[in-house]
């Protein structure tokens, strides 16, 4: 019984601290926990499980990063993607993290977040029932690059976490992706001279998880000519990269709000995760 304790106050307590400023959203459906407290800051995930989960489970994870330019954003952004991976078998999650409206903070400090976050869960995964080996991190726009960066940066770790624990994804989720902060890419401005160990573009390794990444050819943010040169530079040193274009359509174009590219594109993410024995086929009747 001692043993189960944890575990217990894990999911039964919400997730806050006497004095914490920062209560957690309201999410049906979902279990809100702490993963990183910060100076006055608390950031929290969201855990959308699967029917008849049991802690003993060894199932796939996803956590996804909203967009916002690193300025504002709400997790519920991918609040319909987690309900969807939870319905296929997944452990989905929504994650907080730091931007400039709220906490002043720079890129640097969503990267910093989204490594906790990783490293939270692979921690925390006998606890959760996920297997450690299957985490994806997804998101959009900015979230997307909080995303990639998990999977290519080196370094921009929070300081006083257990660095033996890796913050590393094991597969990508990206949607409209910010992967460019060279100066002739997207945020420059924000990130400067620090942009060679910010960008994943420029941190593409032959331990790169594999990537499934969607795309508007009329995005005004992410030009089609960086992802496809962000899908060169992945099979060049073998890694996988699949690369869906989108005619004609806008930044954001994949959002719950646009049913037909919202099921489009999570048609193509479930064939991707199937592909990688995340979740199994649906049968054909």
């Amino acid at each position: 019984m001692r043993a189960l304790l944890p575990l217990i106050l894990l999911f039964a307590i919400p997730p806050m601290t006497i004095g914490a400023p920062d209560p957690p959203l309201k999410i049906a459906g979902t279990t809100a926990v702490v993963y990183k407290t910060i100076g006055e800051t608390t950031l929290f995930l969201y855990i959308f499980n699967p029917k008849d989960h049991q802690p003993s489970d060894e199932r796939p994870a996803a956590v996804f990063f909203f967009g916002g330019g690193w300025n504002g954003g709400t997790p519920t952004q991918f609040e319909h993607h987690c309900r969807h991976l939870a319905s296929r078998g997944m452990v989905a999650m929504v994650a907080d993290y730091r931007v400039k409206s709220r906490q002043g903070t720079t890129p640097k400090e969503c990267v910093m977040d989204g490594k906790s976050a990783i490293r939270w869960i692979r921690s925390n995964a006998a606890k959760l029932g996920v297997d450690p080996n299957r985490i994806a991190a997804g998101g959009g726009s900015a979230g997307g690059h909080v995303a990639a960066a998990t999977g290519t940066v080196v370094g921009i770790e929070q300081p006083g976490e257990d660095n033996r624990v890796s913050s590393q994804p094991n597969a990508l989720l990206l949607f409209n992706p910010v992967y460019d902060n060279s100066p002739t890419g997207y945020g420059h401005s924000r990130v400067k001279d620090v942009y060679p160990q910010i960008s994943p573009m420029h941190n593409i390794k032959k331990d790169t998880p594999p990537t499934i990444v969607f795309l508007g050819t009329k995005d005004s943010l992410i030009p089609v000519a960086t992802a496809k040169e962000y899908k060169q530079r992945m099979e060049t040193v073998g890694r996988r990269c699949d690369l869906h274009l989108y005619d004609g359509q806008p930044h954001g174009f994949f959002n719950y709000g646009k049913q037909k590219y919202y099921l489009d594109t999570v048609g193509k993410m479930d064939t991707f995760l199937v592909s990688l024995n995340y979740i199994k086929a649906k049968s054909v009747k």
